[in-house]
C-alpha cells in the first residue's frame, strides 16, 4: 500500500471500557501497526448528559496499560487538533452550512411522540420504520409558524431517492443498500448538538482516516455516512464491520459470563499480554495459535482473517492466555504483580526461589498469596472431622484438584466441573473434601 494507513478508535466516554470496545481499539491499532501506519484516538463526547471526564482519563489509562499508544489524539496532539468532539463545534458549523446551501438538509419539527406513532404505524403495516418525510414538504411560511410557536427543530439530511449505495466491506464483502429504505435522518439535535452520523463521518474525513474497523451493529450506518460525505465532497474511509462478542450460548454477553470492564479485569490480576493474546483471536484467526508478543500480533494481523460469525466469549481460553502470560513474564515483573501482601509474607531472601517454585501453579495474585501463606504462614491445624474427610477422598482426588486449580485458577465452576469429570465425585463427596482442604 502506498498511502499511509491511518486507523482510529473513537469511544464515547459514558462508562468504562469493556472487552467489546477494547477489542475494537486493538484491531484498529494492530491494522495500523501491521502497515507501519498511525493510530488515532478521538473522544466522541457528544452525549453531554452521560459523558464524564473521569471516563476519558480511565479509557486512556486502560489503552496505555494494554500497550495501545496512539500517535494522534488527546495529550499527544497532531495535525488535526483538537481530538475531542465537544471542542470542535465551531468547525462543524461550516459543514452544516455547506449542506444547507446545497439543499441537502431541512429543519424537522416532529416531536418524539409523533415519530414514535409513525414508527408504530409502519410496523403495523409490515413496513421498515423510516422517517416519513413530513417536514421535508413544509414551506418556509409553515416552518416560520412552527418556530414562532417555540418549536426547536432538528436538522435532517435529505436522502436522495432511487439511489443504490454500494461499498466493499473489508470483512463482509460487497454491500448494497437502497436509499429509499433509509429515510431522512437527523444530523443535528434540537439543542444544536451534533449527531453521531454527522460528526463521526466528518471527523474521519478531516483527520484523514483511511480504514475503520467497527462492530457489525454499525453496518447500516455506513450508507448514511457515505451519502453524507458524498454531499460534502469529502473522502470516505474503507469500512470493515466485525462480528460482535456473544456469550458461550450465543446470547448477549452478560456480566456473569465476561461482560467485565477492563478496569475490573485489571483489578482481578489479568496481565495485559493475556488480554492482547485473547482479544486478538476473538473473531480473528492467526496462522498459528501460539503465544505472541505485541509486535508479533501486529505482524500476523490480517483483515481478511476477521470472521463474520459471532465471536463467542470463552473464559477457559482467557484463562489459558493468562497462564501463558504468567509463564512468559520476567521474574521481577511477576514478583511486583503478586502484590504487597505477598511481599510481606515471603522473606526477601526467598523471593527468587518462591517465584520460580509457584509460577506453574499461579494464575492470579490471589493464587500467589495462597502459596505464600501455605509456605511461610503458621502451620495448619485440621480438626479430626476434616482429617477424616480428606483421608477418605484420597490423594488421587487432591491431585486432580491441584491440576484443575493450576488450569483454571479462581474460576471455581470450571474447576469443579473438571474435578467432577475426572473423579466421578458429586454432591457431598465432591464438596466436603474441598471445603475441608480450603478451610
Amino acid at each position: 500500500m502506498t498511502k499511509t494507513i491511518k486507523t482510529r478508535f473513537a469511544p464515547s466516554p459514558t462508562g468504562h471500557l469493556h472487552l467489546g470496545n477494547m477489542r475494537t481499539a486493538l484491531f484498529n491499532a494492530l491494522l495500523a501497526r501491521h502497515w507501519g501506519g498511525r493510530f488515532v484516538l478521538r473522544i466522541e463526547d457528544t452525549d453531554r448528559e452521560r459523558s464524564r471526564y473521569e471516563y476519558v482519563k480511565g479509557l486512556q489509562d486502560d489503552l496505555r496499560w494494554l500497550g495501545l499508544d496512539w500517535q494522534e489524539g488527546p495529550e499527544v496532539g497532531g495535525p488535526h487538533i483538537p481530538y475531542v468532539q465537544s471542542e470542535r463545534t465551531s468547525l462543524y458549523a461550516g459543514y452544516y452550512q455547506r449542506l444547507d446551501v446545497a439543499g441537502h438538509v431541512y429543519p424537522c419539527f416532529c416531536t418524539p411522540a409523533e415519530l414514535a406513532l409513525s414508527r408504530k404505524a409502519q410496523q403495523a403495516a409490515s413496513r421498515p420504520p423510516r422517517y416519513a418525510g413530513t417536514c421535508a414538504r413544509l414551506s418556509e411560511t409553515e416552518r416560520q409558524a412552527r418556530r414562532e410557536r417555540g418549536l426547536q427543530p432538528t436538522l435532517r439530511f435529505r436522502v436522495p431517492a432511487g439511489r443504490m449505495v454500494e461499498f466493499i466491506d473489508l470483512v463482509r464483502g460487497p454491500q448494497r443498500f437502497a436509499s429509499d429504505d433509509i429515510g431522512d435522518f437527523v444530523i443535528r439535535r434540537a439543542d444544536g448538538g451534533p449527531q453521531f452520523f454527522f460528526v463521526n463521518a466528518v471527523d474521519d474525513a478531516l483527520m484523514e482516516i483511511t480504514h475503520v474497523l467497527r462492530g457489525e451493529d454499525h453496518l447500516t450506518n455506513t450508507p448514511r455516512q457515505l451519502l453524507l460525505l458524498e454531499a460534502l465532497g469529502l473522502p470516505a474511509p474503507k469500512y470493515g464491520h466485525m462480528s460482535l462478542i456473544v456469550g458461550s450460548d450465543g446470547g448477549p454477553l452478560s456480566k456473569r459470563e465476561g461482560d467485565l470492564s477492563i478496569r475490573e479485569l485489571r483489578a482481578m490480576g489479568y496481565l495485559p499480554e493475556a488480554l492482547l493474546n485473547y482479544l486478538s483471536r476473538l473473531g480473528h484467526r492467526y496462522e498459528q495459535d501460539v503465544w505472541m508478543e505485541p509486535a508479533e500480533l501486529a505482524t500476523g494481523f490480517v483483515v481478511t482473517h476477521l470472521g463474520r460469525a459471532p465471536a463467542r466469549y470463552d473464559e477457559a481460553q482467557l484463562l489459558h492466555w493468562q497462564a501463558e502470560a504468567v509463564r512468559h513474564a520476567a521474574p521481577e515483573r511477576l514478583w511486583e504483580w503478586m502484590g504487597v501482601a505477598v511481599h510481606q509474607q515471603v522473606p526477601a531472601i526467598h523471593q527468587e526461589d518462591f517465584v520460580a517454585a509457584i509460577r506453574p501453579n499461579v494464575r492470579f495474585p490471589a493464587d500467589a498469596m495462597f502459596w505464600a501463606e501455605r509456605l511461610f504462614g503458621e502451620a495448619l491445624t485440621l480438626s479430626e472431622v476434616s482429617q477424616m474427610v480428606i483421608a477418605t477422598a484420597g490423594s488421587a482426588f487432591f491431585s486432580h484438584a491441584l491440576a484443575a486449580y493450576a488450569k483454571y485458577g479462581a474460576a471455581y465452576q470450571l474447576l469443579v466441573d473438571e474435578l467432577k469429570q475426572h473423579t466421578g465425585a458429586k454432591g457431598k463427596n465432591l464438596f466436603m473434601p474441598l471445603r475441608a482442604a480450603l478451610t
